[in-house]
């Protein structure tokens, strides 16, 4: 049986109070992308959050139409490599694609585009950038395969409460070879349970930073 190796750790007291990533993720094999081994990706747009945690990444989509000034503001703090949103359902064609371009050349490792682009965009967008694109498949009547076969490097899977039985599912379909992100859930169990159904990076949505802020007023009250 190989023997655990001791890992040492060296902490700093002005930022002990960061966002920790589930230990467990890291039994993901990883997705080694531009040299880069991923296994945690941290889903969020608040650049306090993203500025202090420990993810190998962090993944960026939001509801709202891609911005290049909420791009360049993420990827201004991030310490670690960005997969930005550039749309794909509200947003799309030529305005998805000109997105894509601009998050590359400010240095963004990857794009995500959303479940309803077509996989049309999805080629000509490819034929745009040199960084990969991620595709989220939110359902298994998702034409994922169709996507791949446009272009698309990653699916992120998304299914809720039945992402692990869609990764399971997609996986038996596209081989060992695909790199699959998916959400993890709420607990230890749950992110097992998806690295086992095949994906191999895991997103972790963190708390809020009023959430955070709560704890922390609250330990700042029983101080007095």
């Amino acid at each position: 049986m190989e023997k655990e190796k001791y890992v040492p750790e060296i902490k700093s007291q002005l930022r002990s109070r960061s966002v920790v990533v589930p230990e467990v993720i890291y039994r993901a094999s990883g997705i080694k992308i531009l040299g880069t081994r991923i296994k945690s990706l941290l889903f969020s747009t608040d650049v306090a959050i993203i500025k202090n945690n420990n993810a190998n990444s962090i993944i960026a989509v939001y509801p709202f139409t891609p911005q290049l000034s909420i791009t360049h503001a993420i990827l201004e703090v991030a310490s670690v490599p960005v997969f930005v949103g550039v749309g794909g359902g509200l947003t799309s064609g030529p305005r998805s694609i000109q997105i894509a371009l601009q998050a590359e050349l400010l240095g963004a490792y990857g794009v995500v585009v959303n479940a309803p682009t077509k996989n049309d965009v999805i080629r000509e967008m490819k034929s745009v950038i040199d960084i990969p694109i991620v595709a989220t498949v939110a359902s298994l009547e998702d034409d994922y395969l169709g996507k791949l076969k446009a272009g698309v490097s990653i699916l992120n899977v998304s299914g809720g409460p039945r992402t692990s039985e869609m990764v399971m599912e997609i996986r038996s379909k596209v081989g060992k070879e695909v790199p699959i992100i998916a959400t993890g859930g709420p607990t230890d169990a749950s992110i097992l349970k998806t690295i086992d159904a095949g994906a191999n990076a895991i997103t972790y949505t963190p708390p809020s930073s009023s959430e955070i802020f709560t704890d922390v007023m609250k330990t700042y009250r029983n101080a007095y």
